[in-house]
């Protein structure tokens, strides 16, 4: 009986899990959002098209698989929705406004996707954890779910500010041209800062690290 419990108790959740998801995409469709990802196949995005996987209705960057893969179209001012599941170590990046040749966090912007609480990462810099605008402005810690577990986040891009919210969180809101008035935090050049438009990406770093429900949003 302990174990029909359990089995039941998991259906529900999983339905329930379900039936929000499908909430959402109906919310963001009456929002005006865009689905960038059909589930099915890469359609759309141009880049590292045979470094990552699609599986399960999921853009899947393998254990050993990198390398930037990034929207055909550009953008300027928009909402980023995406879900996102970290493994142990794992190392992963968002790039907003960036061109489709050249290291994205410079040419362009990286906002960093890792798992905080790995090991490997227990001596970064304050700009290198999760949602960090990748050497310009950190992001506040203590909001990724554990390792194994679906995260929300959502990347506004409007003007010269730029917000990322993590589970419900805001944890950047950075005026870029006030982030860098001084010079970066990293001390290196990010011409990219300036970009009015680009592409969106994910920016492979050799881990495994999976995204879903993958939605864009252009901005007026």
């Amino acid at each position: 009986m302990k174990k029909l419990a359990v089995l039941s108790m998991v259906l529900c959740v999983a339905l329930s899990s379900a039936a929000f998801a499908a909430e959402e995409a109906k919310k963001d469709s009456e929002e005006g959002y865009v689905c960038l990802f059909n589930g099915k196949d890469l359609t759309g995005w141009i880049g590292a098209t045979k470094a990552v996987e699609v599986k399960d209705g999921c853009i899947v960057y393998p254990p050993k698989g990198g390398g930037n893969l990034y929207t055909e179209k550009e953008y300027s001012d928009f909402s980023f929705k995406f879900e996102f599941k970290l493994t142990r170590n794992a190392n992963n990046g968002i790039g907003i406004r960036t061109p489709a040749k050249g290291d994205a966090a410079y040419a362009g912007m990286e906002i960093q996707v890792l798992d905080n609480d790995g090991p490997a990462y227990a001596k970064l810099q304050p700009y290198q954890y999760h949602g960090s605008i990748y050497g310009i402005v950190p992001a506040k810690k203590g909001h990724l779910k554990p390792v194994g577990e679906w995260n929300c986040e959502e990347i506004i891009a409007k003007g010269r500010r730029i917000t990322v919210i993590l589970n419900g969180v805001t944890i950047v809101d950075a005026d870029l041209d006030e982030a860098s008035k001084d010079g970066t935090m990293d001390h290196r050049q990010h011409p990219g800062l300036k970009n009015e438009k680009g592409h969106i990406g994910f920016l492979g770093h050799g881990s495994h690290v999976e995204f879903r429900n993958i939605r864009v949003k252009e901005l007026k």
